[in-house]
């Protein structure tokens, strides 16, 4: 979901592309793989501008983005 809403936006696609470097073969080809669905949650959580018109697109909180990013990276926070 969150790599359709950003991949509509051609700024935005060209920026995860360039900040990534991922080719966009390569992410075709990757697009369903854990490193793909981090680096577009990674790219999101890196601006809350962007995290905030994905989160509110998608129905979601920014704070879920931030969950789901640091589930799939592996990060765990105690509290």
């Amino acid at each position: 979901m969150a790599l359709s809403w950003l991949l509509q936006d051609q700024r935005l696609a060209d920026r995860f592309l360039g900040l990534t470097g991922l080719s966009p073969d390569s992410l075709r080809e990757g697009i369903g793989t854990r490193e793909v669905q981090s680096a577009v949650l990674e790219f999101l959580a890196g601006n809350e501008g962007d995290m905030v018109a994905a989160a509110d697109a998608l129905g979601l909180t920014p704070e879920r983005i931030v969950q789901a990013r640091d589930a799939l990276s592996g990060r765990r926070y105690e509290v």
